[in-house]
């Protein structure tokens, strides 16, 4: 009730504030709607169409937000962080080792997930011991990225202790920083480079979060 009695308050102050305007609008309207309705479109039709393609264009194409929905990141993304995803960098460059991609999950295209790149098509991956190593050599040692313990499942088809995995032409072979708790390309296999959205680069929410990812 106490809302109800705000938002009558409210509008009642908006409408004394603004009189002499919505007056000048009523006896235009009542007098040429045409010239009012042309008037409208101009000042305020127009601006909203164009802004709203603008935006349109920018969050298809350029830059998307994207809410993470579980800890398969952890620590790197928190449940319910915000984050922002660069969607025209690749295609300007192939992503690199080690950054943390969105993409379709091939398994259901409807979805995007968030995981980090670990090597490229043609290249043979081996996890053991909870390290992770590319053509022979310590993941590590090939990128900057974080250390964390990758863990095996030997009921994935791609995720047995010590196992050499070819990773296909034009795809990818992913993996989250939360291994214990992340289904990943262990466990559904490969990302087509066809399924790729862009570069998470940014937490923008919470605020005691905000950052850009390494």
């Amino acid at each position: 009730m106490n809302h109800i009695l705000l938002g009558v308050l409210v509008a009642v102050a908006l409408g004394l504030y603004f009189k002499k305007g919505i007056q000048g609008e009523w006896q235009l309207f009542c007098g040429d709607r045409r010239l009012w309705l042309k008037r409208t479109w101009k000042e305020w039709g127009e601006p909203f169409v164009v802004a709203a393609i603008i935006a349109i264009v920018i969050r298809s194409f350029v830059l998307g937000p994207y809410k993470i929905p579980t800890g398969s990141m952890r620590p790197t993304l928190m449940e319910q962080d915000r984050i922002f995803v660069d969607k025209i960098t690749y295609r300007f460059r192939e992503p690199k080792r080690g950054e943390i991609i969105v993409f379709k999950y091939p398994e259901e295209p409807k979805k995007d997930f968030v995981k980090r790149l670990i090597a490229f098509g043609g290249e043979k991956v081996i996890i053991k011991e909870g390290n992770v190593f590319v053509n022979g050599t310590k993941l590590q040692e090939l990128a900057h990225a974080p250390i964390f313990y990758y863990y095996n499942r030997e009921d994935w088809t791609y995720g047995k202790e010590g196992e050499t995995i070819l990773v296909p032409d034009h795809s990818f072979f992913v993996l989250g920083d939360n291994s214990a708790h992340s289904s990943d390309s262990r466990n559904w296999g490969f990302v087509p480079r066809r399924n790729l959205v862009g570069r998470a680069f940014l937490v923008w929410w919470p605020l005691r979060r905000i950052g850009f990812l390494k």
